[in-house]
């Protein structure tokens, strides 16, 4: 049979020939010109221009899988059959031997293995549905991982070396992680080597080391584990009172295996940084005498500073939550030489509390005051509040670790005197003043799409609230409405149900406060109300009992002052208070700071703030 005509060669030799192409008379390739025109590299340029590209085509490999795949269904040309839990399953030893190096190992005849010349080859350690599982995923691959064959799956894919199920199943573990599996995560991708998922897994229980330490997991962990994140600077605690009740709690979990590694694992708590009143309490509350013993033995060589058993100069761990963020607001020192424009702060003043002192990063690149505030992932999040009569949906984001401040989408509804707060990966705007009305709408902001959408509604429209998530939940305490100035009401909203509940009032109405969580409790500080003014009265909401307490007053009354929590106190900074003109009352901002530590039911003074200031947010980083 004589070869097919080729228009490729033709095409080919007219180029070489000089001669037009009959496929595009116009082609370079085409070019009449003389060596002598054109100089020596005329050729080379021209068999370059005219070299054929391969035929490509994106379908064949998909079809070739697809028809392996059928072949294997249809067990044709089949020449291996491979076991697991008692089921078989036909297979071509080349397609095997081709996706993985451990069959391709396993088939070689120069290594002698007996499952060259085996037609049934058993596979022990492996369950036969997840066989079938990686199988299907050899011939077409795809396969299903869920959350009951996620384990399993990767350890088998592991040892099989099929790497890219191995990935995809450490990308959903690292998408399911949470304070409740961390831990498990952690050591089951140490074990099998997954470098990505133990970053990621260890990663997460630095950032929610105090959660995790709460959950049942963690009673379970190794001591070389726990030494291990013990010894770490990353975790971000808001005291080392979390450590030390952390190490307790896992000690006194089998206290009998474990009593010998008491001071091993207390050593590495930094017990300096932990008040005398929270060692002794848990001294009073421990049972077992030889775990005493180490106590007293660690009080009395703090009491004395001999530091022998204890380190007694140590440093705060480098991700402690060790930094007040005050952000945005007002000044306004005299009644009557006060200018809103001129007035209004892009400045934020950090406060770093185991330093006590005062210090400025970065501005914003927008003054604004009453903001929403909230920190997540470890960067601070700033959006919407005021300036001069107008009202902002804008936001910023602050990195600590480069000192830099980056614009976020806006929000649906420009708000000011809301409520922001952080839940999972997400942040929460509620309610506020929106103009020439009070606003009633929830908008959430997922930090990874960068996009605001609104989830809901409040019952009712409020603003100038307290607003925290706690376990879950979002709380929103005070604040006013359209019928009502001052507000007792505490009420809770389930973001996943979207229900709300009515809980315990609060003791005295009031508007224009601080609020923030501490040691499972909701403090709410100052603010305004109906009967007496400005409020230096501070009253607590258990999580727990569902139940408000009164607590010791400030030293100062304060309305609008900024809030925060931070290694085991209650900081408060700036605010209002009343001040006496020549004919009528006004209010005047303050500089004065301080904590309240609930251990002695006490407020001390802590270093004034640069510039006074009120109508500014708090977070702690």
């Amino acid at each position: 049979m004589p070869p097919l005509k080729s228009y490729q060669n033709e095409f080919n030799d007219g180029c070489r020939n000089g001669k037009d192409s009959p496929t595009d008379a116009g082609a370079t390739c085409s070019d009449t010109s003389t060596a002598s025109d054109v100089g020596p590299s005329s050729n080379v340029i021209s068999a370059q221009r005219c070299k054929p590209s391969p035929y490509c085509s994106g379908q064949y490999p998909f079809k070739m899988l697809e028809n392996l795949n059928q072949l294997r269904g249809e067990t044709r040309f089949c020449d291996v059959d491979i076991v697991a839990g008692g089921a078989t399953y036909a297979a071509h030893r080349v397609v095997l031997s081709a996706a993985s190096a451990y069959f391709e190992a396993m088939f070689r005849p120069e290594l002698g293995l007996n499952e060259v010349n085996q037609k049934t080859v058993i596979l022990h350690t492996i369950d036969g549905e997840i066989l079938n599982i990686l199988l299907d995923f050899i011939y077409t691959g795809r396969c299903e991982i869920t959350q009951s064959n996620v384990q399993e799956l990767l350890a088998a894919a592991d040892m099989l070396q099929l790497h890219e199920v191995v990935d995809g199943c450490c990308e959903f573990l690292c998408r399911e992680l949470h304070a409740s599996n961390a831990l498990g995560i952690l050591r089951f991708s140490e074990a099998h080597h997954c470098e990505a998922l133990t970053k990621s897994a260890l990663n997460f229980v630095h950032a929610n080391f105090p959660a995790i330490t709460e959950e049942d997991e963690f009673l379970d962990t190794p001591q070389a584990l726990l030494s291990q994140l013990l010894t770490s600077e990353l975790l971000r605690v808001d005291s080392e009172s979390q450590v030390f009740q952390a190490a307790l709690r896992w000690i006194k979990h089998d206290v009998t295996q474990r009593r010998c590694y008491v001071f091993e694992i207390l050593s590495l708590v930094r017990l300096a940084l932990v008040p005398v009143k929270v060692i002794d309490q848990a001294l009073r509350d421990c049972r077992d005498m030889s775990v005493k013993v180490a106590l007293r033995s660690i009080c009395r060589d703090i009491a004395s500073k001999r530091g022998q058993l204890v380190p007694l100069r140590v440093c705060p761990r480098e991700l402690a939550k060790k930094n007040i963020y005050i952000i945005g607001g007002s000044r306004r020192e005299t009644s009557t030489t006060w200018n809103p424009e001129d007035d209004i702060f892009e400045t934020v003043a950090k406060f770093d509390i185991f330093r006590r002192e005062w210090n400025e990063t970065a501005p914003m690149e927008i003054g604004r005051i009453l903001p929403g505030v909230a920190a997540l992932n470890g960067k601070i999040y700033v959006v919407g509040g005021e300036r001069g009569a107008q009202i902002l949906a804008n936001g910023e984001v602050y990195d600590p670790q480069n000192d830099c401040w980056l614009p976020i989408a806006p929000m649906v509804v420009p708000r000011c005197e809301f409520g922001l707060c952080a839940l999972g990966n997400s942040l929460l705007a509620v309610g506020g003043w929106i103009g020439d009305d009070i606003g009633d709408s929830i908008e959430c902001y997922h930090s990874e799409e960068n996009v605001w959408q609104i989830i809901g509604n409040l019952p009712e429209p409020r603003f100038s609230m307290g607003v925290v998530s706690f376990e879950g939940l979002i709380y929103i305490v005070g604040g006013c409405t359209t019928s009502t100035r001052y507000l007792p009401n505490l009420v809770s909203y389930n973001p996943v149900t979207q229900e709300w509940e009515c809980l315990a009032r609060m003791q005295v109405p009031r508007c224009q406060m601080g609020v923030a969580v501490l040691d499972r409790y909701l403090y709410v500080v100052g603010g305004n109300s109906s009967s007496q003014g400005v409020l230096s009265s501070v009253e607590r909401y258990s999580f727990d009992e569902n139940k408000w307490s009164s607590v010791y007053p400030m030293s100062i009354p304060r309305a609008i002052p900024a809030v925060a929590a931070a290694d085991g106190l209650l900081y408060v900074a700036g605010g209002e208070q009343p001040c006496e003109a020549t004919f009528y009352r006004a209010q005047i901002t303050i500089s004065a700071v301080e904590c309240y530590d609930p251990l002695t039911d006490n407020w001390k003074s802590c270093p004034d703030l640069p510039v006074s200031r009120s109508e500014a947010g708090a977070v702690v980083v």
